[in-house]
């Protein structure tokens, strides 16, 4: 295992099969178990409708790390916890039991054809920006939150 100085990186958490909430408690354990890495808080749970997919609403939230894993271990770790969690890919954006993704990785600029970060859709979807800014506001500008208002994400009780 290729480990480095650790850093700081924000993961996205969401499910739309099973039992969403569980699998999200579920994933948030497991990623206290990476190797090399702590899990430091996270976000509330957010439900959203589904954005360039189908199915029931989604259950998303943002974990925070800290991690010695260079980005491409943590992104093998992540999809080996998503098999775990039963996802299948039969179709892109297909409904899932479990989605992780790296959204930020220190202030690392990464465009590999397997990880690109910061994630390339984050700032477009309202159910990665409003757990982020929960964690992180210095992630989040008002602008970019002003702009997925409209996107039907809400935050869960509990």
């Amino acid at each position: 295992m290729i480990l480095r100085d650790p850093v700081r990186a924000f993961i996205g958490l969401g499910a739309n099969l099973g039992d969403p909430v569980a699998a999200l408690r579920n994933a948030l354990e497991q990623l206290a178990y990476l190797p090399a890495t702590r899990l430091v808080r996270a976000s509330s749970f957010y439900g959203s409708t589904p954005v360039d997919s189908s199915g029931p609403d989604y259950v998303n939230a943002v974990a925070e790390i800290r991690t010695s894993l260079t980005a491409p271990a943590l992104l093998a770790a992540l999809l080996q916890q998503e098999l775990q969690g039963g996802r299948e890919r039969p179709y892109r954006n297909a409904p899932r039991t479990l989605d992780l993704d790296v959204l930020l990785f220190g202030s690392a600029r990464i465009n590999s054809p397997v990880l690109t970060v910061p994630h390339p859709r984050m700032h477009a979807r309202a159910f990665v920006l409003l757990p982020l800014a929960e964690l992180a506001p210095d992630e989040v500008s008002a602008a970019q939150l002003d702009a997925v208002r409209d996107q039907g994400a809400w935050r869960l009780a509990g």
